[in-house]
């Protein structure tokens, strides 16, 4: 009789149940459909080919962009006793042809592949020779033009279709919105594909937003609640990222850089340390991105704004990929907003493509600015509706911001902007709305005007915060080519002459401020996993094992187990081999192979 996807499931992979749709793809692709599987990261995408690959007669090529994602999958694979393997420049030729000779005799179930080789005419004369069971582009999203992650090979894997118009496709990625998923139902020939597309939800992750002061004491501030966790710090510059991680490890926090300008073999080793090991922090520019597979990253942070929502979700999705709580922290200034324009103002981009860049920067502006929930506001930009206004798991949500009625203070900023001639940052416009005593201010004759120290209520800051939003909300418009500038907008008329109201966030005072630094630099007894004190002893006692294990065999210790089946180890504390193998994401191949290194610790433990 043969196996079912549930069957499959259990026996190899050691998981009780299919989570949201999984069980509707897998079937859909094991019987010979076409899908689109578009699957928050962490949602397991990989189980949607994986299954149907271990089901289908023949061996599924997997079509995968990075040589250190084709690793890690093959690695996992391998733990679970699945035969699998990958074609890419780190093999030399020898063992190239070791998996091009067990690929045409059909001893692989899975094969990894990277766009570029299986578009060689080598590649596709080997597959034309090999039982095929399935096609599987993962990553689906670098096909569009519009994409952070664009891949120009990825438009051409319509090849597959055209050559080998029998063998079934599926297209998975974990970021895409309605456009971008129908051009890649166009550009991989795709259109009679079933789709299937889950919420963008990763409702593990808390999403939290901080006004810069000062970004390093803060990122500080933040990872002392994150003690000897696994986490990625995203910086916008390479000089950034390497006084980042030299401030961190200053401070007794293990970190590493990672930029596209470090020489290759230490960004290499860097990457594999990451990876393999508990507790560091990787501090990086978006070059360390996608392929970043390990499960168990607790926390994003990123010091500087990002580029898009999209790459927003796509880099704090990298966080809690096991389904156990992680947390999305952003420290951002109008600074980064002004820097983010200028790159668009002066790439050699077409003017369309600017457009559409300076409209992507509107939308984050506007998600770092809300005063409503971050979720919400997040998952409608990917089109989906969320009736709920409270998810519980943001700072908005959990720390309602005060809001008021700010038209008095919008005509106020957007007065002194007007007075001065639509010339000037938001320092200069600060001092005259505080009616700062400043050589500069006398020498423009600004102490004169009818707008100097109308704002002498609020300080710098409070008043930062009100420009902030005001720029959020289209009333003001960064000239990027005038180094800061801030000019009226359209809108800001309506404002002017009292036809439209401004509702705002309060601006936190110096007070608050004060009692927020203090409360974030007390002792904080709750991790993200709420590993209890009488708990600790068991959880580092597993956690070593599992390190000792993956250091004998060199992979990384999540393919070992992740920290997610290690929690219910610690929980359920199993002391019978049928009790483990009940555990998720255990199964016969792993149960056999580490079941009395892992009942040996938990038995010591007592």
């Amino acid at each position: 009789m043969m196996p079912t996807a549930i069957d499959v499931l259990h026996a190899v992979f050691g998981y009780p149940a299919f989570r949201g749709e999984q069980q509707a793809i897998i079937e859909h692709v094991a019987g010979g459909g076409d899908a689109l599987v578009l699957m928050p990261t962490g949602g397991g995408k990989s189980l949607c080919y994986q299954i149907p690959a271990l089901l289908r007669p023949g061996t599924t090529v997997v079509v995968s962009p990075l040589i250190a994602l084709m690793q890690d999958q093959v690695e996992a694979l391998h733990q679970f006793g699945v035969a699998a393997a990958f074609l890419n420049s780190s093999l030399d030729a020898r063992a190239q042809s070791e998996v091009e000779r067990d690929f045409a005799a059909g001893k692989l179930k899975l094969l990894y592949v990277a766009p570029e080789r299986l578009l060689g005419e080598r590649c596709l004369e080997l597959i034309a020779k090999a039982n095929v069971a399935l096609f599987a582009i993962d990553e689906a999203h670098c096909v569009s033009q519009w994409g952070h992650d664009f891949r120009p090979e990825y438009r051409q894997l319509t090849v597959l279709h055209e050559r080998f118009p029998g063998i079934p496709r599926i297209a998975l990625t974990a970021t895409a919105d309605a456009p971008t998923r129908a051009e890649i139902l166009e550009r991989l020939n795709l259109g009679g594909a079933r789709q299937f597309v889950s919420s963008f939800d990763r409702a593990n992750i808390r999403y939290r937003v901080v006004e810069k002061e000062n970004s390093k004491r803060q990122l500080k501030d933040f990872l002392a609640g994150h003690k000897g966790e696994s986490g990625i710090v995203y910086c916008l510059s390479r000089r950034k990222v390497e006084e980042t991680a030299e401030f961190l490890n200053d401070n007794g926090i293990a970190a590493l850089a990672y930029h596209a300008g470090m020489d290759a073999a230490l960004r290499a080793h860097n990457q594999q340390k990451f990876l393999r090991e508990d507790g560091i922090v990787m501090c990086a520019t978006i070059a360390f991105g996608m392929g970043i597979d390990k499960p168990d990253v607790r926390f994003v942070a990123h010091l500087d704004l990002p580029k898009s929502l999209e790459g927003y979700y796509q880099e704090t999705g990298r966080g809690g990929r096991d389904g156990l709580p992680a947390e999305a922290w952003m420290c951002y200034g109008l600074g980064d907003v002004v820097t983010l324009a200028q790159f668009i103002a002066q790439s050699e981009s077409g003017e369309e493509r600017k457009r559409v860049e300076r409209a992507k920067l509107d939308a984050l502006l506007g998600y770092a600015e809300i005063p409503s929930c971050r979720r919400r506001h997040l998952l409608g930009y990917f089109g989906e509706v969320v009736e709920k206004n409270n998810c519980g798991n943001c700072d908005n949500c959990l720390n309602p911001p005060a809001a008021f009625d700010g038209t008095e203070l919008a005509q106020k900023v957007l007065s002194a902007v007007y007075r001065t001639g639509q010339r000037y940052g938001v320092g200069h416009l600060t001092h005259v709305l505080r009616g700062v005593d400043d050589e500069r201010v006398r020498n423009l004759d600004h102490d004169r005007l009818s707008v100097f120290g109308i704002g002498a209520g609020f300080d710098e800051k409070q008043w930062r915060s009100v420009f902030r939003q005001l720029v959020a909300n289209g009333l003001l418009a960064t000239d990027a080519e005038g180094y800061g500038v801030l000019r009226l907008t359209a809108a800001s008329r309506a404002v002017l002459r009292g036809e439209a109201s401004v509702p705002l966030r309060k601006p936190a005072s110096k007070e608050e401020r004060r009692a927020t630094r203090k409360s974030a630099r007390g002792e904080r007894v709750r991790q993200s996993l709420d590993i209890a004190p009488h708990e600790a002893p068991l959880w580092d006692a597993l956690r070593a094992t599992r390190a000792r294990l993956a250091r004998e065999q060199n992979v990384p210790a999540y393919v070992i187990f992740h920290d997610a089946t290690l929690l219910d180890m610690l929980r359920a504390r199993p002391r019978k081999v049928d009790e483990l193998g009940a555990i998720g994401g255990v199964g016969a191949a792993k149960l056999e192979r580490y079941g009395v290194a892992f009942l040996d610790t938990i038995r010591a433990a007592g």
